[in-house]
């Protein structure tokens, strides 16, 4: 779309308010509205101003003016709110120099395929991620001085099974048990089937929606593969789509890795395959039918997991699921199939334009234009150095002899250890200016931050172990 046919779909619509939206570096979308009768062309050449300090890890005060630059192409009509909203999603310049905000995630995304483009391996870079959420019924935290708690609850969970619900009709999920029940067991398809049906209004393509693993409410909606920017846009709206529908419901969302001890968390498998000229490049005669090429590009992550870890999952809760046993991989191996390797090859179609790697570390806290664009550059990385992945291992990697699981490499077991792991090792990230030091400075400073926040803090878990000793 050109500014011109967003106006003319302002009016089409009848629209009322322009909401203009951003990611922080969090990933959490940030908006402020203006009316539809400040809505010109002129705003897609010159930007809005607001205040850059009051976001979390960009300005500080003596610097604090910034400028969100609408993107035309992802205007769209909101469907949650009262009056008709045309939202348009923004990058972020510098006011003084109109560059692009070196902190910007959405702008990092940009320069990650003007990048891709200049190396001459590929022009596109396909991203498919499938990110897991819970949906529950209430949600209570504490974290005080003296006190700490939280509490989930939902209509499946199997902690529910002497609820008093009059009636209480049963059909209450067991721990790992959820995957692909029907209802009256699934008792929160239509709520799904609502996000799959707004999401493809809005152009997110859904290929199919599921109950998963976890008990009380799991679920998962898996879109069709796009181009690097175009899927990070499209998971920030829809994560906007899954919460704002479970709201509607009187129900809550959430993309936390962990929320229940005991179970399965939430993860967001990344596929990702690199194209040239409209053909796909990773399909070939090599272990599970790769090109060369992709074997590098596997390569490239599993020699960087550890770093990318910080930025694939990025929060203290992640380690959680980061266990092995469970189906979150921990393990740096390819394998086709097996979903106890970290990099898997899926084998559902022979065609190439199906060849594609998936990175399967990833959880759904991850900003997904940070995410996918370290995927991406550890794999170019591996493709520009010829880093052989090792052989496949297609075996259960959770049940190895002694003798032979002590050879394999791990993920770091904590936000610390990823994050120590992401100073060292983080150059490939910088190339054709993409990350800047300055950002990952920045994100490491804000991490062991949230880690100490975590590490401080008494766990309700060492009275139960330790107050009578």
């Amino acid at each position: 779309m050109t500014p011109s046919d967003v106006l003319k779909l302002a009016e089409e619509k009848n629209v009322k308010s322009i909401d203009i939206r951003f990611t922080d570096l969090h990933g959490t979308w940030q908006h402020f509205t203006i009316p539809v009768h400040e809505l010109n062309e002129d705003i897609f050449e010159e930007g809005l101003g607001f205040d850059g300090s009051s976001i979390r890890g960009w300005k500080s005060i003596e610097a604090s003016d910034m400028l969100a630059m609408p993107d035309p192409n992802t205007a769209f009509i909101d469907p949650f709110t009262e009056y008709p909203t045309l939202v348009l999603n923004c990058t972020i310049s510098e006011p003084l120099t109109r560059e692009p905000y070196d902190r910007d995630p959405r702008g990092i995304a940009m320069r990650a395929e003007e990048y891709l483009k200049s190396t001459g391996i590929a022009d596109t870079c396909y991203m498919g991620p499938e990110a897991e959420f819970f949906i529950f019924d209430d949600v209570r935290y504490s974290a005080g001085m003296n006190e700490c708690h939280f509490i989930v609850d939902s209509c499946e969970g199997i902690w529910n099974t002497d609820k008093e619900e009059y009636p209480n009709q049963g059909y209450k999920i067991r721990s790992k048990e959820g995957y692909i029940p029907c209802a009256p067991s699934d008792q929160l398809h239509d709520i799904r089937d609502e996000m799959m049906h707004i999401m493809n209004d809005l152009g997110l393509q859904v290929e199919r929606q599921h109950h998963e693993v976890a008990t009380a409410g799991q679920a998962e909606i898996d879109l069709r593969f796009s181009p690097l920017l175009e899927m990070g846009d499209k998971m920030v709206l829809y994560k906007y789509i899954v919460k704002n529908v479970s709201f509607r419901h009187g129900k809550t969302a959430t993309f936390m890795p962990k929320p229940l001890y005991g179970d399965n968390g939430s993860g967001m498998h990344v596929h990702s395959s690199l194209w040239k000229d409209g053909k796909p490049l990773f399909a070939g005669d090599g272990y599970a039918g790769l090109s060369q090429m992709a074997l590098w590009y596997i390569g490239g992550i599993l020699k960087h997991a550890p770093a990318l870890c910080a930025i694939t999952n990025p929060t203290n809760n992640s380690y959680k699921r980061l266990v092995p046993g469970f189906e979150a991989p921990v393990i740096l191996a390819l394998s086709a199939r097996n979903r106890s390797a970290i990099c898997r090859i899926p084998t559902y179609s022979a065609s190439p334009k199906a060849k594609r790697v998936e990175f399967r570390c990833p959880d759904p806290a991850a900003n997904p234009y940070l995410c996918m664009t370290a995927i991406m550059m550890a794999g170019l990385d591996g493709i520009q150095n010829k880093i052989d992945p090792g052989e496949g291992m297609d075996k259960n990697l959770y049940d190895l002899p002694p003798e032979e699981a002590k050879l394999l490499k791990t993920v770091p077991d904590s936000l610390k250890g990823a994050v120590e792991a992401l100073q060292a090792d983080h150059e490939f990230l910088l190339k054709g200016g993409v990350f800047s030091k300055d950002f990952i400075d920045n994100f490491c400073a804000i991490k062991m931050h949230e880690y100490d926040q975590v590490r401080l803090r008494v766990h309700p878990i060492e009275y139960q172990m330790y107050y009578d000793c």
